[in-house]
């Protein structure tokens, strides 16, 4: 292999143009430098590249041979160049972005409209998943970045920005109108039909931990996988719901569902933005962050 790689470019362009002239004016070198380029390569190689013709030069046998094949690796060069041109002007390109069900409608969705908007030719793959899952996506390098709620294990490997304050809260239908404006112990919700997430969820996870800690066991009467479902659940007066207080917000406007007091206060907890800090990000990943 040649270890100048500029005489491969000399050679592609005067094979393409048939003129050491035009070929110095394409790459804005004189004719001399063209000519022993050609020449360094010729030796090189040993063997005669170009022959004289009436108009210019042309390829020998041996040139044709040989050109076949570097103006194919040249072009392809060139395309590569003008795909990662669209690339960093966000022209082209993917963003693979994993997140819940709340993170994504309370959170990013409207940031994903404004972003489409602005780079529509972006390819945007959003993976909905929990928590875990997400961390783990995030890990695995199937995802750029992660927006997550906490409590999640934080580690080195992490770079995490809290972007938005949550609540969580328990709710009810008219089934439960006798414990609307009182103010309860959390451990009356031992005696009550509780509807709540999965367990492979960081709410879950974080309301156990809570109850936990103030004395509680919590044992659902119905698992759900989303939180919509829940509020579904607990309007037709299944249990009380265990959400997060923004997928309740119109039932609780409208007065369809009601919210339970306790004496003690639900610590709120945040929605995170997480990328790998080993790992740099792509342009298009790098845009949306920026906006986040």
């Amino acid at each position: 292999m040649i270890s100048n790689l500029e005489y491969y470019k000399v050679f592609y362009y005067v094979g393409k143009l048939g003129s050491l002239t035009h070929a110095a004016e394409e790459l804005s070198i004189s004719q001399p430098a063209v000519s022993q380029a050609l020449k360094q390569l010729e030796d090189t190689l040993g063997t005669k590249l170009f022959v004289r013709a009436s108009r210019g030069i042309r390829l020998t046998p041996e040139g044709e041979s040989l050109y076949f094949y570097v103006k194919r690796g040249y072009e392809e060069i060139e395309l590569g160049e003008k795909k990662l041109k669209k690339i960093m002007n966000l022209e082209s390109g993917e963003l693979r972005i994993g997140a819940s069900d709340m993170t994504l409608q309370f959170y990013l969705l409207p940031y994903l409209e404004k972003y489409h908007e602005k780079y529509p030719h972006i390819k945007v793959t959003v993976t909905n998943a929990p928590t875990p899952e997400t961390l783990q996506f995030l890990k695995e390098g199937r995802i750029d970045f992660g927006v997550v709620s906490t409590p999640f294990a934080e580690s080195k490997e992490l770079s995490v920005l809290e972007v938005k304050e949550i609540e969580d809260c328990f709710v009810a239908g008219r089934k439960f109108i006798q414990y609307k404006n009182r103010m309860l112990d959390f451990q009356e919700l031992e005696k009550l039909p509780i509807i709540s997430l999965e367990q492979n969820t960081s709410t879950r996870s974080y309301m156990d931990e809570f109850l936990k800690k103030n004395g509680v066991e919590m044992h659902p009467e119905f698992e759900l996988a989303t939180s919509d479902m829940i509020v579904q659940f607990t309007k037709r007066n299944l249990g009380i719901g265990s959400v997060m207080k923004e997928f309740a917000k119109e039932e609780l406007e409208s007065g369809r569902l009601f919210e339970l007091r306790f004496n003690k206060i639900i610590p709120k907890r945040h929605i995170c933005v997480v990328t790998e800090t080993k790992t740099g990000v792509s342009r298009a990943a790098s845009e949306l962050l920026s906006m986040l």
